[in-house]
């Protein structure tokens, strides 16, 4: 009996960077109380990008272990995807490429999928739907980086709750379950769940460098090219009643349409929220704290947070057969987003 093939992550690599910024260097900057942002911000530090660090080279730096983890040859990649933060090396400017470039991926077409920080589960539906419908495609690299510390204005009150922002990049191997040569998939992935609510559209953005408030000596002077919330009270009012609700809908209904329950055996991989936040989704789906890949050592990285914690869960070799994974994740504008994975072993 022929083998049922399926779309699998074949691997996965990350990049740390080696700065750092500790809660007290934090509170130092923002004015606030250490315990607070270790308590409330879920942060004992986060990873920091060197000066001469750039998010076309954090990609770099978390894909190319990866090929030669598993020993692929970058000829073989077909295409690459980049995921990660829209904050780039340059504005209107395509990193994929260079990207591509970088790795020798010669015989592959680069394109990048943005949708801030709920990137990773979108492009890992995109991935498997390209896997299934185009018999030419074998391998897909997902790539994504993040310098979003260097967004934040400490001195700004209304953008604090980015103030987790830290730095890394991360990658991942996309193939059908023969793709690496072995009938026998290390994963599958299995069906996801996303939501869109527009009405949050304008309250998270840079508000200088686009073509509302072009660039002046007056944007810079002001700060207005830090990240900035418009208005933090009325967002605030509009979220808190649907947070929540929407981060258990989509992985509520991302599970049942995989044929999957919650029990001891699943895990969670969110994005990196703070710590009441990320405590309320474990309650609202019965798991325990010790079921969930929590980044308080490293910092919200954008669009990276789930395939991050997808590398640190592998790495402590908790995973069993049949183990129920969730990739969790949110952007500003605002999505929500789940994608769930069955693991086979490796």
């Amino acid at each position: 009996m022929e083998q049922e093939e399926f779309i699998q992550i074949a691997g996965t690599s990350i990049y740390m960077t080696e700065g750092r910024a500790t809660a007290q260097e934090l509170s130092e900057k923002a004015g606030i109380p250490a315990e607070i942002i270790i308590e409330k911000f879920g942060l004992y530090e986060k990873r920091i990008a060197g000066r001469d660090e750039h998010v076309s080279d954090l990609a770099v730096k978390a894909a190319r272990p990866l090929l030669e983890q598993e020993q692929v040859d970058p000829l073989e990649i077909d295409v690459l995807i980049y995921f990660g933060s829209p904050h780039k090396d340059y504005l209107v400017w395509s990193c994929a490429t260079k990207i591509q470039h970088e790795l020798g991926l010669k015989n592959a077409y680069a394109f990048e999928l943005m949708n801030i920080s709920a990137g990773f589960p979108m492009a890992l539906k995109v991935a498997k739907d390209m896997l299934r419908s185009d018999a030419h495609i074998r391998k897909i690299l997902l790539v994504g980086g993040c310098k979003e510390s260097t967004l934040i204005d400490y001195e700004n009150q209304r953008s604090r709750f980015m103030f987790n922002f830290g730095d890394g990049g991360a990658a991942a191997l996309i193939t059908r379950s023969n793709g690496l040569g072995n009938s026998t998939p290390r994963n599958r992935l299995l069906d996801y769940a996303f939501i869109t609510n527009g009405a949050f559209h304008d309250f998270v953005k840079v508000p200088a460098g686009g073509t509302v408030q072009p660039a002046s000596i007056e944007s810079v002077t002001q700060s207005r090219h830090a990240i900035d919330v418009s208005n933090p009270e009325q967002m605030k009012a509009g979220l808190d009643p649907i947070t929540l609700k929407n981060f258990v809908h989509v992985a509520q209904e991302a599970m049942e349409r995989s044929g999957k329950a919650f029990n001891e055996r699943t895990w969670l991989l969110p994005l990196h929220t703070k710590r009441s936040l990320f405590h309320q989704l474990l309650a609202s789906l019965g798991l325990k704290e010790e079921q969930a890949v929590y980044l308080d050592h490293f910092g919200h990285m954008s669009a990276l947070d789930p395939l991050f914690g997808f590398h640190l869960l592998k790495e402590q070799g908790n995973l069993e057969p049949g183990d129920t994974i969730l990739f969790l994740s949110a952007g500003t504008g605002y999505s929500w987003v789940a994608m769930v994975m069955e693991w086979v072993g490796e």
